[in-house]
């Protein structure tokens, strides 16, 4: 379903970069029509739509599904020229001699209310809003429901909550230091996508929108009163479950693709028929993955590999964090700690292992530094409201940051990969995008200005959310031209969309070393596994603080058995190599990382699977056992794969 404005003053922005197709229009039939409504059937289902007032209703045989816009919450804010206050028409002249008092529309005799005002401020930042409030908002409810999952990424219980009371789950990605847990809070990724599953049928809502969006969720079970619930116990009789739910973006269009299983392989199967599937990973990449910030110099690197050599440990990738960089330039290398980085990585690759280096996309603003000054020539940046290169700060301090909205920076961005453009890289080394919500320090929530302009002359509002899916998807392009095609990639990315499963890998960002973030990672990457991102995981040990031994012990033998299995550690912790923590510990870090080689064919085989018919990996115990009602809020427990 989709819904646009009818001859807009600029045209709305609609998301281009998620889908992979859209699905071949089904055989109908219109069974009954009348003045002010139709009815039609396909397959075992049938659509009836209202005009006044809109309504759709969904079934499947004589089950309703599925309602649009039954609480007549429908909503869409349409462009406009901004009118003056009193003050500003006071101290304007008229223009093309129109006399002062010329006969005015309605809507401009209207008073300018505080409601629809232009500019919004947060903080010391400002945005201008140059064409007005321009929400979209539609209710969607699921009659016969009392669970519903997904809109990942929030640090909160895989069956979603009520959100009655307290603030509605946010879809905004943001880089957000130490965060809350059990929180709607808005996290680095963002994927639009719900699924609705009970003992009979499993349905899904795709919200194709790239701009900031709130969902309210409401539940007759859950919002009872403790009275109600009381009552409900002494009740001969059973009320039918009904979960609402409201969906508010700040801008674009309606468009909402409705998945009606009635299985939920049948769910997984419609949702990565639309924004496709992890394509199957190299092998390496599901193994383990040894990671901190940072590892400091060569012979740091060298020693960590020997270390694993002589405690028997097996890894596959080690990672090198921002520190390695000739001053947090990307592409380039530390040449006082890194001055022979082909000769290191050929020594890592000799023992058939990878390295993996950070690539992030805010770009120093350096003259002599050599993408940047590509970039600025070519006029690839994202530019502010005035149309200069937007400037914030980052890591390396002041950046710019490229328009991945405009193909020729895709292609551009890519060939940086080359080994004859990235100086002292080889075939055996892999990428790790970060900080690309995109983060911006001095900027607003830690991020870019909404009101800054991207290729195509669309605001940065429309937009936000699918920037870090362009840069990993330009980035693992890069890897595979690099190889001719030869090669599959490997990109880790902590920003994400729909879609971003074809690009590779994400995690949760930067979590803690504390118990309740080890318990929170399942119930999050159940939610990222259901939305079509199976190739992903959790920081091992957790990133901020350091870690006692007992729980990171406990923390490899969960991550073992998470599709993305990588131990990190911020600057200021202590180093954790596993081999560090007394000879008994080190057997059960041994142990735990050999039961995740020992299942590498199982991994491989599963993410394969997958690839094939967009099954999760990682699942809720509801996939394989859909009619079995006490599994539906479990999140402690989960299956890879299929049921034997």
């Amino acid at each position: 379903m989709k819904i646009n404005e009818y001859e807009p003053m600029r045209p709305r922005y609609e998301v281009r970069d998620a889908l992979v197709g859209i699905p071949p229009p089904a055989s109908v039939r219109i069974v009954d029509q009348s003045k002010d409504s139709f009815t039609v059937e396909f397959d075992e289902n049938k659509l009836v739509v209202r005009a006044d007032p809109f309504q759709i209703m969904v079934y499947r045989k004589d089950t309703l599904l599925i309602t649009v816009n039954s609480r007549s919450l429908l909503l869409f804010e349409h462009y406009r020229h901004k009118r003056q206050t009193q003050n500003q028409a006071s101290n304007s002249e008229p223009e093309n001699n129109e006399s002062p008092d010329a006969e005015k529309s309605e809507e401009d005799a209207r008073p300018v209310d505080e409601y629809e005002s232009w500019e919004e401020s947060f903080k010391s930042h400002t945005d201008s809003r140059p064409y007005g409030p321009a929400s979209v908002g539609l209710d969607i409810g699921f009659p016969g429901f009392q669970y519903v999952y997904g809109i990942p990424e929030h640090a909160d219980s895989f069956a979603l909550r009520s959100t009655k009371g307290t603030d509605p789950y946010r879809l905004y990605n943001l880089d957000v230091f130490e965060y809350e847990l059990n929180n709607p809070m808005a996290l680095y990724g963002s994927v639009p996508f719900m699924v609705a599953h009970n003992e009979q049928n499993t349905v899904g809502v795709f919200w194709h929108n790239a701009a900031e969006t709130w969902i309210d969720i409401t539940s007759n079970i859950a919002d009872k009163s403790v009275i109600g619930k009381l009552r409900d116990l002494f009740s001969s009789g059973s009320e039918i479950p009904q979960t609402d739910t409201h969906w508010i973006s700040e801008s674009g269009i309606i468009d909402v693709f409705l998945m009606l299983g009635s299985r939920p392989a049948d769910v997984f199967r419609q949702y990565t028929s639309l924004t496709g599937v992890t394509e199957l990973p190299p092998l390496f990449s599901i193994a383990y993955h040894q990671c901190r910030w940072n590892y400091n110099d060569e012979e740091d690197v060298a020693e960590v590999d020997r270390g694993f050599d002589e405690h028997d440990i097996p890894y596959d990738v080690i990672w090198l964090d921002i520190e390695h960089t000739d001053g947090k330039r990307y592409f380039t290398w530390d040449v006082t700690k890194f001055p022979h980085s082909e000769e290191m990585l050929n020594n890592i690759s000799a023992k058939g292992r990878k390295m993996v280096t950070i690539v992030d996309p805010h770009l120093k603003r350096d003259d002599g530094y050599f993408v940047h000054q590509e970039a600025k020539s070519k006029g690839y940046y994202i530019k502010d409201k005035n149309g200069n290169d937007y400037e914030g700060w980052c890591w390396p301090g002041s950046s710019n940051w490229p328009d991945f909205l405009n193909p020729e920076v895709q292609e551009w961005w890519a060939s940086k990969f080359a080994l004859d453009s990235y100086k002292g890289s080889t075939m055996d080394l892999h990428v790790w995008n970060d900080m690309n919500e995109p983060s911006v320090f001095s900027g607003p929530e830690i991020t870019l200005q909404k009101d800054a302009k991207h290729f195509g002359n669309w605001e940065h509002r429309d937009i936000h959310n699918v920037y870090g899916m362009l840069q990993h998807q330009a980035t693992a392009n890069g890897l595979v031209k690099r190889s001719g095609g030869n090669q599959r990639p490997f990109v880790l990315s902590r920003a994400f969309y729909a879609g971003s499963q074809r690009a590779g890998a994400i995690w949760t960002g930067d979590n803690l070393a504390d118990w309740s973030h080890l318990k929170i990672s399942v119930p999050m990457l159940l939610s990222t596994n259901l939305v079509g991102i199976v190739f992903s995981g959790a920081d091992v040990g957790g990133f901020f603080k350091n870690v006692d031994t007992e729980l990171l012990v406990r923390w490899y033998q969960a991550g073992a058995y998470q599709p993305f299995f990588r131990a990190h550690a911020h600057l200021d912790t202590k180093r954790r190599e596993p081999w560090l923590f007394g000879e008994e510990n080190t057997r059960r870090f041994r142990d735990a990382i050999r039961a995740r080689y020992s299942l590498l064919p199982f991994w491989y085989t599963e993410f394969w699977q997958h690839s094939k018919t967009g099954m999760p990996v990682m699942r809720p115990l509801w996939v394989n056992f859909p009619s079995e009602k006490a599994n539906f809020d479990k999140d402690d427990i989960y299956m890879l794969g299929a049921r034997s």
